[in-house]
This record gives C-alpha cells, sequence and structure tokens, in this order.
C-alpha cells in the first residue's frame, strides 16, 4: 500500500486531496477522476474472504465480479453464463463465460472461482457463515465445490436448500472470485494471501484497489482488462464524516460526489440546476428491540405498548425525509417475500392501556442505547418523547455504532437502537437473524438478534429453519408471510425505518448505480462531462 507522501507526491490526485484537506479551498477535482465524500471509517478488511462492513463490501464489488448477480426482481449470471440445479436440488453447475479476465490480464477460470470458496470455507472469517450455513467444513469443501474444465464449475451442497436462497447468497461479498495465481503468490503461514488481500485487490472487477489509508481515503484504478470501456479512469473515496463538511464540498468543487447528505443538507439544493441525486431503497433496517433478560420488558403486552407509542410517520416527516421511509417488517421492502404493511402508527391512548394490562399503569424506567450520530440521535430522541407519553422513562445512553452494537452482542442493553442490513439479498438473512433462537445458551452458535435480545419463539424458529429448505418458490413466500404477521404479534422489537440510500452530484456527474445493498453499489458506468 502507498503511504500518503507517495501519494501525494505521484498522484494526479492532488489537488483533489489538498482541497479536501483544506475544506474551505475551492478547486474543482481532474479530469478523468471521481472523488467522492463518504464516511468510510468502518473499513476492516477488502479481503472478500473477511469483509464484512458497509464501505469495503462496496468497493470490493467494483474490484471483484461473482458468479451471480441481483437483477430486476431476480438474478443474472456475472461471471457465470448460465448455470443448470438437479431435480434435488443438491447440485448447481455454473458454465463460466470466456471473455472475463482478473486486472492481471490473465481469463477467470472454474479454479479460481473454486478456489475462493475453498478459501473463504477453510479460513472461516467472519462472512463464511453465508457459505458454511449449507453444510461445508475445511474438511468436505474441496470434494464437494470443484472445477471440471476450465469453465465448469461443479458447487454439490451437502444438504438440501432453497435454490433462490443458495444463489443470493452467492451474489452477496464473499461470493466474490478471486484470482488463484495472485492470492497464493502472496500467501504467508497458509493464510491463501488474507494478509495481502487486506490491503490489495485480486478480482476481475472494472476497478482495482491502488491504495487505502484507515479513516482517510481509498482510491481505485481501472482495471486495463476488464472488457468494457470506462470513462473515468480513477475514482477516490474521502472519508468525510460530517454531512455539512461533505454539502460545502460538494457546492465548491472540491467533490464530485457526497453519499452521506442528510435531509436538511438535500433540502437545501433542492431544486438548484447545479447539482442531482440518484436513490435506492436498501435492505438497511432502523428497530427498537428489547432485551427479554429485563423484567420489563418481558411481556407481549409491553411489546405491543412501544410499537403503539411511536410517531412513525412524525419521524419519517420531520427528521428523516428523503433519507428514511416508515418499514415495520423485518423483510425491508424490496427483499422477496417482505409485507409492505405499516400495522402500527401512534395511538397513544391504546398503548397506554396495553401497558396497563401488562401490570406497569405508571409506567417503568428504561435505557436505551444507541448510534450518536445523525440521523440516529434525533430519532432516538422521538422515540424517548414518544414513550414518554405511556409512562416509560428513558434514559438516552449514547455511543459510536461500534460500541452499541458491541453492547448488544454481550446482551447488557435494556432497550437498543439500532440499524441493520441483510448480509445478502435473500429473506433468510433477516428471518434467521431476527427470528430464529434454537439455544439461548452462551454457547450458542447462531448468536444474531433473536438471541441477543433472548427471544425465544418456537414457532418462529421452525419456520425460518423450513423456508431455507424449501424448494417451492410459493410455498416459501407463504412462510415468510405468516412469519412476519406473526412477529408483529409476539416480537420483543419495533421495526421503523428503511434506508432510502442518496447520492447527490454535481451538475454532469452520472452514472453511479446505488444498490439494494452497499455491495451492488457500481461505479463503472460513472461519467463526468
Amino acid at each position: 500500500m502507498l503511504n500518503r507522501r507517495s501519494l501525494l507526491a505521484g498522484s494526479a490526485a492532488l489537488p483533489v486531496l489538498a482541497a479536501l484537506d483544506v475544506p474551505g479551498a475551492a478547486a474543482a477535482t481532474p479530469k478523468n477522476i471521481v472523488v467522492m465524500a463518504k464516511r468510510i471509517d468502518d473499513i476492516v478488511s477488502f479481503d472478500p474472504g473477511e469483509a464484512y462492513e458497509f464501505t469495503d463490501n462496496e468497493v470490493d464489488n467494483n474490484c471483484y465480479r461473482k458468479l451471480v448477480r441481483p437483477s430486476g426482481d431476480g438474478l443474472a449470471g456475472d461471471l457465470a453464463e448460465k448455470w443448470d440445479v438437479s431435480k434435488d436440488g443438491l447440485t448447481f453447475t455454473f458454465h463460466l463465460r470466456s471473455d472475463a479476465h482478473f486486472a492481471t490480464g490473465k481469463p477467470v477460470t472454474a479454479e479460481d472461482a473454486a478456489f475462493s470458496f475453498h478459501r473463504t470455507v477453510i479460513m472461516n472469517k467472519t462472512p463464511a457463515f453465508i457459505i458454511t450455513q449449507f453444510g461445508f467444513t475445511k474438511d468436505n469443501v474441496t470434494k464437494l465445490i470443484r472445477a471440471t474444465d476450465a469453465r465448469t464449475l461443479v458447487f454439490q451442497l451437502p444438504a438440501v436448500a432453497a435454490t433462490s436462497f443458495v444463489l443470493y447468497c452467492l451474489s452477496a461479498n464473499v461470493g466474490c472470485i478471486v484470482e488463484k495465481a495472485t492470492a497464493m503468490a502472496h500467501a504467508k503461514n497458509g493464510d491463501f494471501g488474507n494478509g495481502w488481500l487486506k490491503t490489495h485487490t485480486a478480482g476481475a472487477g472494472a476497478y482495482q484497489l491502488v491504495s487505502w489509508s484507515a479513516s482517510d481515503h481509498v482510491i481505485l484504478g481501472a482495471n486495463p482488462h476488464y472488457g468494457a470501456p470506462l470513462h473515468e479512469k480513477r475514482v477516490i473515496i474521502r472519508h468525510v464524516a460530517d454531512p455539512a463538511t461533505q454539502l460545502l464540498l460538494l457546492k465548491r468543487g472540491g467533490v464530485d460526489i457526497a453519499r452521506d447528505l442528510q435531509a436538511d443538507q438535500l433540502k437545501s439544493i433542492a431544486g438548484s440546476a447545479d447539482f442531482h441525486s440518484v436513490s435506492s431503497g436498501q435492505a438497511t433496517s432502523m428497530y427498537v428491540c428489547m432485551n427479554q433478560s429485563v423484567p420489563q420488558l418481558q411481556k407481549t403486552a409491553v411489546h405491543q405498548a412501544i410499537k403503539w407509542a411511536i410517531d412513525y410517520q412524525a419521524i419519517a416527516k420531520n427528521i428523516t425525509p428523503g433519507t428514511w421511509n416508515v418499514d415495520q417488517s423485518f423483510l425491508p421492502a424490496g427483499l422477496p417475500g417482505a409485507l409492505t404493511e405499516t400495522p402500527f402508527r401512534k395511538d397513544t391512548a391504546k398503548a397506554k392501556k396495553l401497558l396497563a394490562d401488562a401490570g406497569y399503569p405508571n409506567g417503568f424506567e428504561i435505557t436505551m442505547d444507541y448510534i450518536s450520530s445523525p440521523p440516529y440521535a434525533e430519532v432516538a430522541q422521538a422515540v424517548q418523547q414518544d414513550l414518554a407519553e405511556i409512562g416509560i422513562k428513558v434514559k438516552l445512553l449514547p455511543g459510536e455504532e461500534k460500541q452499541v452494537i458491541t453492547k448488544t452482542r454481550a446482551r447488557t442493553h435494556q432497550l437498543a437502537m439500532l440499524v441493520w442490513g441483510s448480509d445478502y439479498f435473500d429473506p433468510n438473512s433477516n428471518a434467521q437473524a431476527f427470528c430464529a433462537d434454537p439455544d439461548d445458551s452462551d454457547n450458542s452458535k447462531l448468536k444474531i438478534i433473536a438471541w441477543r435480545n433472548h427471544f425465544e419463539n418456537k414457532t418462529l424458529t421452525a419456520q425460518a429453519f423450513a423456508a431455507a429448505k424449501e424448494l417451492d418458490t410459493v410455498k416459501r413466500v407463504e412462510i415468510y408471510h405468516k412469519m412476519q404477521q406473526e412477529f408483529w404479534k409476539v416480537a420483543p422489537m419495533a421495526f421503523m425505518l428503511q434506508k432510502n440510500a442518496v447520492a447527490t452530484m454535481r451538475k454532469g456527474v452520472t452514472g453511479l448505480v446505488i444498490g439494494p445493498l452497499p455491495d451492488y453499489t457500481r461505479y463503472a458506468a460513472i461519467v463526468k462531462a
């Protein structure tokens, strides 16, 4: 990885970086270089077998390709030209296209694809569960996932799983295909090149990683062997945490695209001919969870009281207009099987009665952890006010996102207001996370949201596992519909909002595609006039 001094001395991005380091400066970004302002302090690794954060997943999507990718309401081939599935649903045979090349110029082969899945399962880093949940282990993966020739990959499941479930998981970031030769050339101590791939890329995507500095910048350069023309040869993503600063840079020409403008900033430039925005509803939800180890939060009537106390519409209208919309299902709109009804609204009288029925006519005191950055702080305050109206006195406990997540993973919270993004574009990602808790002990292998809140529901747990194995798509969707309806009745979670990701661009900048998940956002078509 280049250090900052060599980067500034040798890169054509010098005026861009200088302008960004001095927010008040006015400077136009150079030709053939796209500069984005974005919060990127979540990056841990660019290795697809390890990357699990929003930003590194987005970058990987532009540096790697996968066998399949979402397209409209279904899936399309990416590196796979076509695929076949056996009648028993156990064996997938992928036929790879012949015109895809890595940044080194070498063609993508089935052996590279097999290697990519092998290393993910054997390394067993955080996102590996997306593949290992099908039954793959370090002992069986090399036998079950194999290249039969240069363009044919056989992907044999150890146990039956819904076909769409498998394919959507392969379209996740962990499904990125890594060049075997490059990864192994940098391997040390049997790490499959993981140490090197944390800060480099070895993919066949439109771009390749040139430089990264934590909480500062990511620089991507064009893959010369991509096979399709790229108008912009370099993409620079700069860490700018403050939305107001992002807007200032956008106005002064220091950046071409701002990725994190909030409602106030968007309102201030609405109607301006100098800027335009693109947006996409993302499978990212904001919700309040209620830890069932806390006595006051154990009754279903309390869960319902909290759900009926919140003024969802007012929050969306006054705090998050255009950036977060009301959505009350554990499956956000856009995911297969999602219900879009919003059964809850603010009804203070009803909420008070439910609270009284639960044995708390005078309410109770409780704490709520939340992410301190905007818009979460403002939303948390609104929830606090709504709950106060029914007698629940909430003490707000702000913290950085990592702090809040760490506390909930330890199950030491009471109420917590969090954000959840689907791991892959299949309903199982959220159904399992919020509904399945087959083992509530500290030694459980499934420590996701239901477990973190001690939410044990045998019916929902069984339905989540059954749906994941259902080969009939119609029957599978029916299961998820029933689960969402039951969840509204019994779950200790109040879903409030779904993210609408917005990117704001200067006049003449077009082509950025915002995906329904961060790892589907694409830079390849960006053009600067």
